[in-house]
């Protein structure tokens, strides 16, 4: 089993600037993928963006530019530093573990953070 808890979630304007932090506990040598990932009210949950051990990343094209994912492996920590927000940025973002991410998730989930960007 992975724990995963995430911080760093508020409310920004338009333009602004935030930093998700995401902490892994348990199981980590199950977390070779780490990733996140938002559901906006009335939409399904997609993909932000993940990072493998390696860190090797993948971004969504809505955020390509804008976000910016890391990780910390000797914290066990995943990072993701979100620029020129907007509101369609608007969502829960969930942190998610695995072994390997797919558009879907990566196995496990933490229970999520709101970020809520103003106009």
């Amino acid at each position: 089993q992975v724990q995963l808890v995430e911080s760093g979630g508020g409310l920004v304007q338009a333009g602004g600037s935030l930093r998700l932090s995401c902490a892994a506990s348990g199981s980590i040598f199950s977390t070779n993928g780490m990733g996140w990932y938002r559901q906006a009210p009335g939409k399904q949950r997609e993909l932000v963006t993940t990072i493998t051990r390696g860190g090797s990343t993948n971004y969504a094209d809505s955020v390509k530019g804008r976000f910016a994912i890391s990780r910390d492996n000797t914290q066990h920590t995943v990072y993701l530093q979100m620029n020129s927000l907007k509101p369609e940025d608007t969502a829960v973002y969930y942190c998610a573990a695995g072994p390997i991410c797919s558009s879907s998730g990566c196995g496990y989930w933490g229970k999520g953070t709101l970020v809520t960007v103003s106009s």
